[in-house]
């Protein structure tokens, strides 16, 4: 009797939490799509990992539909791992830019929306679904300059959280995963490619990497299907809260 591997959608896969998602997905024999805007990224992904690719933006409805479609005709679809999000800027309540609070709900939470919708088919087809979202300690508590990212991982907690009740009795499980200070390309976006302000997050401590929640996306996953991991949150040692961080000159 063969065995047919499980299958993986994971969107915002062309660099840090994503991309080594896939690596690990793969590692541990998942047949794996990834999804991003970046083509040549995805290509360099496909041939180290073998993964397939789909170059899809979540901000956009007819992509996200094509994504989706594509999905399906290549066979089940057994786990979707909502990576792909972000912050820009980081500025008071008093100075928060309109348009970067906006870009930041429409991919942080309507993106979400819209590639999770997209998806339920499939997912519900393959009659052993998973859905991992991939939050923020933002999404747990406020800081200052953050209220514009917070909002938005807020609003992406709660539809995760509405969603576990709403697929309530059927074969799928929703999954939150908030990582902490996670050393990617995060902050390098956040504050507009000043690799001096980004490189400061995480200067005088030791913060996670990307392959830390890849082994935590890949732990959730790879429970009995009977056991639901509603929220994982995984900080650095050295971050205490989303306020309070312990620094050393040594870096360590």
């Amino acid at each position: 009797m063969t065995h047919t591997p499980l299958r993986a959608l994971v969107t915002g896969a062309s660099s840090g939490i994503g991309a080594a998602t896939v690596r690990r997905l793969r590692a541990d024999g998942w047949q794996v799509v990834a999804s991003a805007r970046r083509r040549e990224r995805l290509e360099e992904l496909a041939a180290e990992t073998g993964c397939e690719i789909v170059v899809a933006d979540q901000t956009d409805p007819g992509s996200v539909a094509a994504l989706a479609t594509t999905v399906a005709d290549d066979g089940p679809l057994h786990a979707l791992v909502n990576n792909a999000g972000n912050a820009f800027g980081l500025e008071s309540v008093d100075t928060g830019d309109i348009d970067r609070w906006r870009a930041m709900y429409e991919l942080n939470v309507l993106g979400t929306l819209r590639v999770t919708q997209a998806l339920l088919p499939a997912l519900r087809a393959s009659g052993r679904g998973d859905i991992v979202t991939i939050t923020s300690t933002a999404a747990h508590g406020e800081y200052p300059g953050g209220a514009g990212y917070t909002a938005s991982k807020h609003a992406e907690r709660q539809m995760v959280k509405t969603l576990r009740l709403e697929l309530g009795g059927e074969p799928i499980r929703v999954i939150e995963i908030a990582p902490g200070a996670t050393a990617t390309e995060f902050s390098l976006v956040r504050f507009d490619g000043d690799a001096e302000k980004a490189a400061a997050v995480y200067a005088g401590y030791e913060p996670l990497v990307a392959e830390d929640i890849a082994d935590a996306v890949a732990w959730t996953v790879t429970r009995p299907h009977h056991v639901n991991v509603d929220t994982l949150i995984i900080r650095p040692r050295a971050q205490v809260s989303n306020t309070q961080t312990f620094r050393s000159t040594s870096g360590g």
